[in-house]
């Protein structure tokens, strides 16, 4: 299987079988992630060498008013796209297979997770996944201490107060917080 493949697989949000083709691309991508996290994570970079870091990791060019401050960890990277002028700050965890899209201008609190696997329900079948992406639009604000969980969209100008678990979608220029996150405003 190519990234090509891995893609295609993963817009269309098809079942990742225990032990099969995609699972085994699953465990590819992720050595390979775990080794460039393992370069960004383990000494200083310029602002300039983690752009290009993060341009490995996620295998597509990254502008450089991206910044993140280290250390930050992935299972994959390679289905990670983020915009212009985009920062995340220390320790945070991305499960991106499903797919994660940050918007111009998002900023991401300390210790945020965003996941866009799951597991099987059936416990005959439990090892299956099912990827559903995230996306996050422009000039979002997450707090720290967050959680973003698969199959949701943030949109453009919300804030997620900190220590919130996104469920659902939650709808542009809205604050949203609590477990599971609520809007408790709208902004404009």
């Amino acid at each position: 299987m190519d990234l090509e493949q891995f893609y295609k697989d993963m817009s269309e949000q098809k079942q990742v079988v225990a032990g099969g083709e995609l699972m085994q691309m699953f465990h590819k991508l992720s050595q390979e992630a775990l080794k460039i996290t393992a370069e960004l994570n383990s000494k200083y970079h310029t602002p300039e060498e983690i752009v290009d870091i993060f341009s490995k990791l996620t295998g597509k060019k990254v502008d450089k008013s991206f910044g993140l401050f280290p250390p930050f960890y992935t299972d994959c990277g390679k289905n990670i796209k983020v915009g212009k002028n985009v920062f995340i700050n220390a320790c945070c965890r991305f499960q991106d297979q499903g797919g994660i899209e940050i918007g111009d201008g998002t900023l991401i609190g300390h210790n945020t997770t965003i996941a866009t696997l799951n597991h099987d329900f059936n416990p005959e079948t439990r090892a299956n996944i099912t990827p559903k992406s995230v996306k996050i639009g422009k000039n979002v604000w997450i707090g720290s201490d967050c959680t973003i969980l698969p199959d949701v969209e943030i949109g453009d100008g919300a804030i997620i107060g900190a220590g919130s678990v996104v469920t659902k979608s939650i709808g542009k220029n809205c604050i949203a917080v609590g477990n599971p996150a609520r809007v408790i405003k709208q902004i404009i």
